[in-house]
């Protein structure tokens, strides 16, 4: 809108200068990019990663199991390291010794990680795993895919708005760099004598 009232503000503006209609149509092409391919570039990103991320999310629906572990030993704290996708800051997580049966049939044994508060010798827990039974992390569900493509889409228009943007700073920038360097040799042209009495007058 600003930049309609100074295209029209200089349309027959004697003081106009060209920097100024030149300001004043770099202003409207960035507000109008900013209104038109900021949301289109969002829309592209997030469908690109709608489609990537869902597709994902498919095949660790697929491929990923949930099978039922027994405590063998509490080996105390977890470390602090989690997958911030299958996990909040509420979730108290404890490293146990665990035998599992994998979806193969195959029996497996070792380190993992329990949500179980207080785990003992004995005690089942729900764990993830490959189809060999090798442990694996939550399988990525669509409304997590769909939150991240999302925020993908946002962040993209949100580049694309602040890329315009500083694009029509920097152009803004040069404008008025030349202007000034103007005034500097007009300055100099009128010589050292400007401003005395009976000087050209």
């Amino acid at each position: 809108m600003r930049a309609l009232r100074g295209l029209w503000h200089w349309r027959h503006n004697p003081l106009r200068r060209a920097t100024d209609l030149t300001e004043a149509w770099v202003a409207l092409v960035a507000l109008v990019l900013i209104a038109v391919a900021a949301p289109v570039t969002g829309c592209l990103v997030g469908a690109v990663a709608q489609d990537s991320l869902q597709r994902t999310a498919r095949q660790q629906q697929h491929t990923r199991h949930l099978v039922t572990a027994t405590v063998v030993r509490d080996l105390g704290d977890a470390p602090l390291e989690t997958d911030p996708d299958t996990t909040t800051a509420r979730e108290a997580h404890r490293r146990v010794l665990a035998d599992w049966t994998a979806p193969d049939g195959t029996q497996r044994h070792g380190r993992t990680l329990t949500d179980l508060k207080s785990p003992h010798t004995g005690d089942h827990f729900g764990l993830w795993t490959d189809p060999h039974g090798r442990i694996a992390t939550r399988p990525l569900d669509s409304a997590t895919a769909t939150t991240h493509a999302v925020l993908a889409g946002v962040g993209a228009a949100l580049l694309a708005a602040g890329l315009v943007e500083g694009l029509r700073r920097l152009a803004v920038w040069r404008m008025v760099r030349r202007r000034y360097a103007r005034w500097d040799r007009a300055w100099d042209r009128a010589g050292p004598d400007w401003g005395k009495a009976g000087t050209n007058s």
